[in-house]
């Protein structure tokens, strides 16, 4: 009789089973390669890797340009495998028996997950009827909990809204437990809480390559704190974490963000675009959104999703998830691809 660890089996699962869509447009990926000029470049650099050493220099390189980009140390910059690896490190690094961690709820599914994976308690605080978050009720939750670790992702995933930069710094002055914002969808929203760090010694910003640089395959993310926590989260990582082709792939790419900027851009854009065009559709309601993605409310989501699916078209659909009941999330393509599926919800909605 295998005998694992306590609570393993009751841990859920993060279902990452994908089809082979026409439109896949349900993980919040950008659906555009590298830039060629970047693609060349990186293929340029991997080809004179020494395959057969272990990462060295390459993560310092990927530090010092991330440092310098925020008049930082890089002894304030932690690597990771996604901002995912870092979330889960800091839950682990924070949380633990008896240690509660407080989030919004709806928001990013890994973190309830994280604090079942850290043995910790989780304390969420359910977001307001428009999905916006109420400043004073997280702060009472936080100290009413005696938190160990505070978390906040803005913009919001799967809402597509923020908590305004102003909302942040209050909860900062007001509590004292580490804080952690979630900044994935940053990019494309454009106001960063990167700046506070210097006053608020607690804070924590984390970042992602997967979104708008499209490196999601590369599973590349960064952390910007002070020396103290940095260091001890560095000691929950495995030695060498982060792969070579990743931390080189990830180092072209931070050189050559600009590159990036015109396709961030683009997918602005046609977010706003979508949005105006999703309101011309009496049925829906149309969330608003700073990211990648539109989230919107259809009383036969289910009905709209089977749909989509059977046109080979994947949008994220969280049935009757509490909160999101009837909500579908829609990650923006490109412009030819927004407009045939914006053309599929409308023939639907028009034959129902």
């Amino acid at each position: 009789m295998l005998k694992y660890r306590d609570g393993l089996a009751d841990l859920p699962t993060y279902d990452t089973t994908e089809e082979d869509w026409n439109i896949k447009i349900n993980a919040n990926e950008c659906n555009m390669n590298l830039p060629p000029i970047v693609e060349d470049r990186v293929m340029g650099r991997l080809s004179r890797l020494e395959f057969n050493r272990y990462p060295n220099t390459e993560m310092d390189d990927l530090k010092e340009q991330i440092a310098a980009n925020f008049g930082l140390q890089t002894e304030n910059i932690l690597i990771g495998n996604g901002s995912s690896e870092i979330l889960e490190k800091l839950f682990f690094a924070f949380g633990g028996k008896n240690r509660k961690i407080v989030y919004p709820q709806p928001s990013f599914s890994m973190y309830g997950i994280y604090v079942k994976y850290s043995e910790s308690m989780g304390v969420p605080v359910e977001l307001e009827e428009d999905y916006s978050l109420d400043a004073e009720k997280f702060i009472t939750a936080v100290k009413s909990s005696k938190a160990a670790l505070a978390v906040i992702c803005t913009p919001n995933n799967p809402t597509g809204n923020v908590v305004p930069l102003g909302t942040i710094e209050y909860i900062a002055q007001n509590i004292t437990c580490p804080f952690v914002i979630d900044e994935a969808y940053v990019e494309f929203y454009g106001e960063s809480a990167a700046g506070l760090l210097s006053k608020y010694p607690q804070l924590i910003v984390a970042r992602t390559f997967s979104k708008a640089y499209g490196l999601a395959a590369a599973r590349v993310g960064y952390m910007l704190a002070a020396k103290e926590i940095t260091a001890m989260i560095d000691k929950a990582c495995m030695p060498y974490h982060v792969n070579v082709l990743s931390l080189v792939t990830a180092d072209i790419v931070y050189q050559m963000r600009h590159e990036f900027v015109p396709r961030i851009q683009m997918f602005i854009a046609e977010r706003k675009r979508m949005i105006k065009q999703l309101k011309t559709l009496p049925a829906l309601t149309v969330y608003p959104s700073e990211t990648n993605f539109i989230l919107i409310k259809y009383d036969k989501a289910v009905e709209l999703n089977e749909y989509l699916e059977n046109i080979r078209i994947g949008v994220r659909s969280f049935g009757n998830a509490p909160r999101l009941t009837n909500c579908l999330r829609i990650t923006i393509g490109r412009r030819e691809e927004n407009d045939e599926w914006f053309k599929a919800l409308k023939d639907f909605m028009e034959r129902v």
